[in-house]
């Protein structure tokens, strides 16, 4: 027995004074309207109506369940307004947003100032970590994510792939010489980049993964830096400290401005997949739904 059909069928009767008149009002046969209160006053055990051939008068229990239906049905009518409400206004509140530091300055940040002036009325906060934090715990309605992922109840859209580039400045390539194949990095300084514990880069500092015409090629680096900052690394290899494998979206405007010289052009450095995770229960807030759908726009595979 669905037992909110079964309450509004039972008010349907009560205020429509007859078994007959209620069925019509609720686009069903007597018959049904007949199981629907028997089976309701099955479930709980008392009478609700005094039935004649004449007429039907309610029971004293009938008379405090009808007033107790009524709230509950409102209950429910006014929760399904809630959320009619809720899918229907405007983007508004705060967006609590995290992404990779790189990324996140050098794409999401500009791509924001579009989304503003989109939904003027959502409040970002932004925040730009390399710590897989937890969404749920953390506050985060949505986060960027690089690298593989690990099983969750969280929605994963994929985005572009996050691609790097290998690549020094003229000054350093001048002084020390332009590498031709990979194992020519083992005689160069090769600034690393310091990945947490938990990354599933965290050995792709030292070692570098090159794939050209012949497969896969790992060559082990050394050099005068490791650093936690891709920003770091990128100040330090325009000023000549040495070769860095960096994203794409840090130095594709060197690269065109020729303050940075792309390295080993027949070889492809690793890319890393990218991911947009947020809840499946708080898609539902129009905000998020504001931010995932621009996400998409900008970003989808």
């Amino acid at each position: 027995m669905d037992l909110f059909q079964a309450m509004t069928v039972y008010v349907k009767v009560v205020e429509s004074g007859s078994m007959t008149a209620a069925a019509q009002s609720c686009g069903m046969s007597t018959t049904m309207v007949g199981n629907h209160l028997r089976a309701l006053e099955q479930r709980l055990g008392v009478s609700l109506l005094k039935r004649t051939t004449r007429k039907q008068s309610l029971t004293e229990f009938g008379g405090i369940y009808y007033q107790r239906c009524l709230e509950v049905l409102g209950l429910v009518a006014g929760s399904e307004q809630l959320a009619e409400q809720v899918h229907s206004e405007a983007p508004k509140g705060l967006l609590r947003i995290t992404a990779p530091p790189a990324f996140g300055a050098e794409r999401l940040a500009p791509a924001l100032s579009t989304f503003s002036r989109r939904y003027p009325q959502i409040q970002l906060y932004v925040v730009l970590s390399n710590q897989s934090m937890d969404l749920i715990d953390s506050g985060f309605d949505v986060a960027i994510r690089l690298g593989e992922l690990h099983p969750s109840s969280l929605i994963a859209r994929p985005l572009q792939n996050y691609t790097v580039t290998l690549c020094a400045s003229p000054d350093y390539l001048a002084r020390r010489g332009t590498p031709q194949v990979p194992t020519d990095l083992q005689q160069h300084d090769c600034l690393a980049f310091a990945y947490p514990s938990n990354d599933d880069w965290r050995n792709a500092g030292k070692h570098w993964r090159l794939r050209g015409a012949e497969g896969e090629v790992e060559v082990t680096v050394s050099g005068p830096m490791t650093v936690n900052s891709s920003q770091a690394l990128h100040r330090a290899a325009a000023e000549g400290m040495g070769i860095v494998m960096l994203p794409d979206a840090l130095v594709e405007s060197d690269l065109r401005a020729g303050k940075l010289v792309a390295l080993l052009p027949g070889y492809q450095p690793p890319y890393r997949p990218m991911h947009l995770l947020y809840a499946q229960d708080r898609y539902r807030l129009p905000k998020l739904r504001a931010f995932v759908d621009f996400a998409m726009e900008q970003w989808a595979l």
